[in-house]
């Protein structure tokens, strides 16, 4: 009853936290439908935000950019409703209820009502190139995704091909920001907007109608919705991809940048958050058996051996990192050991490791047939019945109720318990591995 009580209250937090955002959703969609996109040129006293740029050789630095743009569509006159599908939502990967995955919302800009197939498989070969890297390949099972169409007037996106060319769209994306080219930047509240027509926003996504390499990390933006970051890809662009990789590990793995700027000097303040972070080298790390001390001399795969490189979090001295290039350091590299545990651990903050179609609401009897879902390869899969576990029905995933060896009173319920557990060796932190457990109980009756 303990174990029950524990997970039955983790995955309550969870789906009550994820309904409060869904009615939260829905009365911000229907304030914001009847609301005009914003028109207004950024000036001096513009709010900023901070955000992320990428060059083309994988490199990464931080800059701060305007929060609206300039190049949003203005409204059509007489027009009061959607038309030509703006802001129809198709899921382009279905797994399951909202409450118990992690919800994905791709937005597509400078997309006309003609070219809403060609946003749908930008989007389907983004999430592709994402889900290409670990430990997304792996988790894949744990995730929804819905693209979202917005509708834009014009085809393609302002900056591209040149620092000329203008074109008015849904989200207003624009190339050249604050006077940086591959710098592809939005408007947050039209953003908003249509994440707001999804069933749920974990991580929003906005893919640009352009092959020009290019895009944005809004990783510090705090959405009403619920969402904690914005990344801007160009659709047609096979590299663009990996900015998405990069900005989710600040969003899910609560990952640090583990780049450092030239004169940015020696860092000097205390323990950094982060788990890829650290000022401490591999022996105090070791002795203390903290951060990465439990990665340390294993092989990663970014390449080499988990240690403490010094520069990161901006700074060339004064803070470590795990390894010497990760995705967090530049684009087209994988994850390091304490990285990709992280971002597993931040999978499971939003998905479960265990799902049924049979409500947990519903009273069994021993002539049903339960079933449940695992969508993780390798999940291990444990029955209990009143608090005692039954061998002999470990890893089944479909149950005969009847195979129960119920007893007493037929008006008496047994409380039927499946426990699922990823034993993945990617997550060695036991703080960790709590939430890589999962349960669910019915009450069954003879």
């Amino acid at each position: 009853m303990h174990l029950r009580t524990r997970t039955a209250t983790r995955a309550a937090t969870r789906t009550a936290a994820k309904a409060a955002t869904a009615l939260l959703t829905t009365a911000l969609a229907a304030a914001l439908l009847g609301a005009a996109p914003a028109w207004s040129v950024p000036g001096t006293d513009q709010p900023r935000q901070p955000v992320e740029v990428f060059a083309e050789d994988g490199g990464i630095s931080r800059t701060t950019a305007p929060t609206t743009s300039p190049y949003v569509a203005a409204p059509t006159p007489g027009l009061t409703t959607p038309s030509d599908g703006d802001g129809e939502v198709t899921p382009l990967v279905h797994n399951g209820d909202t409450a118990t995955k992690l919800d994905v919302v791709v937005i597509g800009d400078g997309y006309t009502a003609q070219e809403q197939e060609k946003f749908r498989a930008d989007a389907a070969e983004k999430w592709r190139e994402i889900t290409a890297v670990e430990p997304y390949a792996t988790y894949r099972g744990l995730f929804n995704v819905w693209a979202v169409s917005a509708v834009s007037p014009e085809s393609g996106v302002t900056g591209d091909p040149d620092r000329a060319t203008v074109r008015h769209t849904a989200l207003g994306s624009y190339f050249w920001c604050d006077g940086v080219e591959r710098l592809l930047c939005v408007d947050d509240k039209a953003v908003d907007r249509y994440a707001a027509k999804a069933p749920q926003a974990d991580l929003v996504i906005v893919v640009a109608n352009s092959a020009k390499y290019g895009g944005a990390g809004y990783n510090d933006i705090k959405s009403p919705l619920g969402y904690e970051g914005i990344a801007t890809v160009a659709g047609g662009n096979a590299k663009s991809g990996q900015i998405a990789v990069h900005e989710t590990g600040h969003s899910l793995g609560k990952l640090a940048d583990e780049y450092a700027y030239d004169g940015q000097g020696t860092y000097q303040g205390e323990e950094p958050p982060e788990a890829n972070l650290s000022t401490l080298t591999a022996d105090r790390m070791r002795d203390q058996g903290v951060k990465w001390s439990r990665w340390l001399g294993q092989a990663s795969p970014d390449g080499g051996t988990v240690g403490t490189y010094e520069g990161g979090g901006y700074y060339l001295t004064g803070l470590y990192r795990p390894t010497e290039n990760s995705i967090m350091r530049s684009l087209g590299r994988e994850f390091n050991l304490p990285g990709r545990e992280a971002m597993i651990a931040g999978f499971y903050r939003h998905a479960t490791p265990l799902t049924s179609p049979t409500s947990t609401d519903t009273w069994l009897t021993a002539a049903d047939r339960l079933t449940v879902d695992l969508p993780v390869p390798g999940t291990q899969l444990r029955w209990f019945l009143d608090g005692r576990e039954q061998p002999q029905l470990r890893g089944r995933t479909t149950l005969d109720l009847g195979l129960l060896h119920l007893t007493g009173p037929r008006s008496r319920p047994h409380l039927l318990t499946a426990v699922a557990t990823d034993p993945t060796p990617a997550v060695a932190d036991p703080a960790l591995r709590a939430g890589l457990t999962g349960s669910l109980s019915w009450l069954v009756s003879r």
